[in-house]
Parts: C-alpha cells; sequence; structure tokens
C-alpha cells in the first residue's frame, strides 16, 4: 500500500473516504440525521480548496489496487498561535481497512513534514465520544484542554492534545 502527497485529482476519493468516516465514527455520537445529510459533492469541494492551500499537507493512503483508503491532513490552524507548531487537522480511514496500522503510517508522514518544518508541538482536536482519541494517546499525545461545543444541536466535549515529543510517532520500532 503506497502513502503519497494528495492531488487536487483525489479530491473526489478523499471526500468519500471523509463522509463515510464521519458516518461510521460518529455515528450515536453526532446525531445521525445530520451524518445522512453529508454531502460527497461539498467535501469534494472542500478538498479541493483544502489540497490547493499553501501550507496543507495531505497525504492519501492507496491499498494495492489505487483506491483510497485513508488520508491525514494537517498544516497550522489560523487559532494556533503557539511558535513552531502545526496541527493534524484531520486523519480519516475507512472502517474496514482500520487496525491495519494504516494510522500510524500516516500520522509518521505527516509528522515528518512537521519535523522538517522545525514544528516542536504538534496539536490535534478530537471529540470526547471519539474512540481514535485512544490512538493519538498510545503515541504519546498529551490532552491539555477541553471546550464543550455544538454540532447539530448535539452538546459535545471537544479535548484538545498536544504531543511535545514526536518519538513514539517517528521511532520505526514503535509499532502499535
Amino acid at each position: 500500500m503506497l502513502i503519497r502527497e494528495a492531488t487536487v485529482a483525489d479530491a473526489q476519493a478523499i471526500a468519500t473516504v471523509h463522509v463515510d468516516s464521519w458516518r461510521t465514527t460518529y455515528k450515536n455520537i453526532i446525531p445521525n440525521d445530520f451524518l445522512d445529510k453529508l454531502s460527497y459533492e461539498k467535501r469534494k469541494a472542500l478538498w479541493i480548496e483544502n489540497i490547493s492551500k499553501e501550507g496543507n499537507h495531505i497525504y492519501v493512503k492507496e491499498n494495492g489496487d489505487g483506491s483510497i483508503v485513508g488520508f491525514i491532513s494537517g498544516g497550522k490552524r489560523a487559532t494556533n498561535q503557539v511558535a513552531h507548531s502545526g496541527d493534524v487537522t484531520s486523519i480519516y480511514i475507512l472502517e474496514e481497512f482500520q487496525g491495519m496500522g494504516i494510522g500510524k503510517k500516516l500520522l509518521t508522514k505527516l509528522f515528518l513534514k512537521f519535523e522538517e518544518l522545525s514544528y516542536h508541538s504538534i496539536f490535534v482536536e478530537v471529540l470526547e465520544g471519539n474512540k481514535s482519541r485512544f490512538f493519538y494517546e498510545a503515541f504519546g499525545a498529551k490532552v491539555i484542554k477541553s471546550e464543550n461545543i455544538k454540532i447539530a444541536g448535539a452538546a459535545l466535549t471537544l479535548l484538545i492534545y498536544e504531543w511535545n515529543d514526536t518519538a513514539l510517532v517517528l521511532n520505526p520500532n514503535n509499532v502499535r
């Protein structure tokens, strides 16, 4: 399976992974009627914009037949005022490909880019009910803050994690 930088031609496939992953990841966390209304076309437009934007770093994971089964994006959020830091803005893998080490490989690829950019702290925001938060914790991220937010009328808790040490991600011998 290949990991490579995303191109605008990947926007539709990324949008499909994004919508399908939201529907499985956030089922019973975010109201299902909201998830049912997610649009592949709107997400495609979002990903064309994201891929085209300077400072965004997006990588895709292809399976053996060249289909995109996961992606990661990162850069620096406009709200991030911490010097020499970046943000993991999304990572989604189709449910049937989860648990195969793809998340670690995608995270490693992005963290290598962040290392190139001399980012010393890396942040990620995740809903408390999202089990992927345990993935981040397994690779050394620590909760530094929580916020109450609303999505589709649902009151949720957003956790903000930080990595000050990327060794658990970048060490090739650390397989989890």
